[in-house]
C-alpha cells in the first residue's frame, strides 16, 4: 500500500505533466504496468488514467471559474494534449463543456485573475523559450 501512495503523490503532484504516463508512474511504485492498474484500482476504486483525468478535470474546473485564460490554454495547462480530448473528457466529468463551465461558474466569485498571472503560476511560461524558439533558425 505504501508504494501506491507514492505512487499516487507523484500523480498529485507531477498532474500537469502530459508526459506522465502509467509505465513510469508504475515504476516509481515498483510494481508492471498491468499489476499496478489492478492494484491502484482495488485500493482507490478507479484505474491509475481516471485518477489523473479526475485531478486535471479538478484543476480545469478551477482555471476556469478563476482565470481568464482560454479553452485551449488551461487544456494544456493541465497536462492533456488535444483540445477534442479534454473537452470530451471535461464534458463526461462536468455534464458540460469547457465553454458552458465558465458561462454558469463565472461572475459568482471574484474577479477572473489576468491570462499572464495565471500562466505564469501555472508554470505556462519556460524561462528562456521565447529566447530559444526566436533563434532557432539562427546558425550557431
Amino acid at each position: 500500500m505504501r508504494q501506491l501512495r507514492l505512487a499516487k503523490d507523484a500523480m498529485d503532484r507531477d498532474w500537469a505533466d502530459s508526459g506522465l504516463d502509467l509505465g513510469a508512474v508504475a515504476a516509481h511504485a515498483g510494481y508492471s504496468r498491468y499489476h499496478f492498474i489492478r492494484a491502484f484500482k482495488a485500493a482507490y476504486g478507479e484505474t491509475p488514467g481516471q485518477y489523473l483525468t479526475h485531478r486535471r478535470i479538478e484543476r480545469a474546473e478551477e482555471m476556469l471559474r478563476t482565470a481568464n485564460l482560454t479553452v485551449t490554454e488551461i487544456c494544456h495547462l493541465v497536462g492533456f494534449s488535444s483540445v477534442g480530448t479534454f473537452s470530451a473528457r471535461f464534458k463526461t466529468w462536468t455534464g458540460l463543456t469547457p465553454s458552458e463551465y465558465r458561462t454558469k461558474h463565472v461572475g459568482r466569485g471574484a474577479a477572473l485573475i489576468p491570462g499572464c498571472y495565471a500562466m505564469l503560476w501555472a508554470g505556462g511560461f519556460r524561462p528562456g523559450t521565447a529566447d530559444r524558439e526566436r533563434n532557432s533558425g539562427e546558425a550557431d
